[in-house]
This record gives C-alpha cells, structure tokens and sequence, in this order.
C-alpha cells in the first residue's frame, strides 16, 4: 500500500485531497502547516507528498530543500501562484510536479499515479541490499558507495540470479540465459565465473550460494 503525505494549510484542501487519496486505497498522514509537514515526512518514509508552497510556520519552498536535503521521495507541489520563477525555483530544487489552484482533486490523483508507477518502474530496474546496489538498466554495481567493475558475464549472471532471487537456478539455465547456448557441461567456464564474481561481491558473496548437483541461487 503506497503511502502519502498532504501538507496544506488549507482545510478543506487537505480533507479533500485526503478523502481522494483513500478512495484510490493509499494509506495518508496530514499536516496543516509546513513545520509539522516536515517533521512527518524526515520521521517517517512516504512514496509520495502533495506540497502547498504557502503555508504558515515554515513556506513550502523551505519545506522541499529541507525534505529534499534527507530523502529522494517525489514531491507534488499545491500552489494558487502561477508565475514562472516558482515553478523553476521548485523544479530545480528537486521538486517532480506543480500544480496550481484551483484544481480538480483527480487531476492530483492521476498525477500521484504517474508518480507512482514510475517509482515501481525505476525500482524494478534496480536492485539494493544494504549497501550492495545493482542498477539493472545501467549495468552497474557498487558496494559501499564504491563502483566495482565487473565483466559483462559477470554482470550478466549476477542480473539473472537477481532477477530469479532465492530460487535454485540450474547450471543449464545459467547457460541458456546468460552464454544463449546449451549446456555440454563446461562447468570449469561458469565456476570460474561464479568465483570472481564473488571474489568483486567482497562482503556481498555469500548472497551467492551453491546449491550441490543444481547449481547456484542468489539468497536474501
């Protein structure tokens, strides 16, 4: 369940907007003025925050450097004004969307649903466990922080036991995905690259475990 967070100082608003959000099956935390808003949203994790810019206690310009500053999580922003340097301003400090008042609440929510399925989507391409990140659609890795180069079948076999995840994958279709070719037995090419491949993995290379007379199976 996707979770959301209004911060409006309008009440009528945020009730609204609220009441929308449940409908569509979103669980949904309000706040009324940009103080409490930030501290909801650095306290807790949300996948996405619908922003009004005026707001008393803390303005939302403030309120998105500040969220941005801690957190990577879509921000809509609410605002009645229309001119050009806000909508920079907020695109450029990080914010994903900006609508201007007055507005239909399902255009918002049809917004929120972009947002949304674009996050699942990125997420889908990439893949983390603690501090290990395997950024499937860029072909990349890092531990730590820290790129590590791997071979292009070394890569390729690491993406395919991620993608089949605490599932036993067989030596033959380790072959078939990653080599696109049948499997004659040349376990020597593919233990090898099983061991540099955990060998680059570093403290990581237990997640890759052999399973005897099948093959090998990536476990969380």
């Amino acid at each position: 369940m996707s979770k959301i967070l209004i911060i409006d100082d309008e009440v009528n608003i945020l009730m609204v907007l609220k009441e929308y959000c449940l409908l569509e099956g979103y669980e949904v935390e309000v706040a009324s003025d940009g103080l409490s808003g930030l501290n909801l949203a650095l306290k807790q994790d949300f996948d996405c925050i619908i922003l009004d810019l005026m707001m008393p206690n803390l303005d939302g310009f403030s309120v998105l450097k500040r969220i941005k500053a801690k957190k990577d999580v879509p921000i809509i922003v609410l605002s009645a004004r229309n001119n050009e340097d806000d909508k920079l301003y907020v695109l450029e400090n990080g914010g994903d969307d900006y609508v201007t008042k007055p507005f239909s609440p399902k255009e918002v929510i049809a917004r929120i649903k972009l947002i949304l399925k674009r996050q699942n989507n990125s997420q889908d391409n990439l893949f983390t466990y603690k501090n290990l990140i395997v950024d499937i659609l860029g072909r990349s890795v890092s531990v730590n922080g820290e790129k590590i180069n791997l071979t292009p079948k070394e890569l390729d076999i690491l993406i395919f036991l991620i993608k089949n995840k605490n599932i036993a994958v067989s030596r033959e279709r380790l072959f078939l995905n990653v080599w696109k070719s049948e499997y004659y037995g040349d376990e020597r090419s593919l233990d090898t690259h099983i061991k540099m491949l955990r060998k680059n993995l570093g403290e990581y290379k237990e997640l890759i475990v052999t399973i005897r007379a099948v093959g090998y199976k990536f476990e969380i």
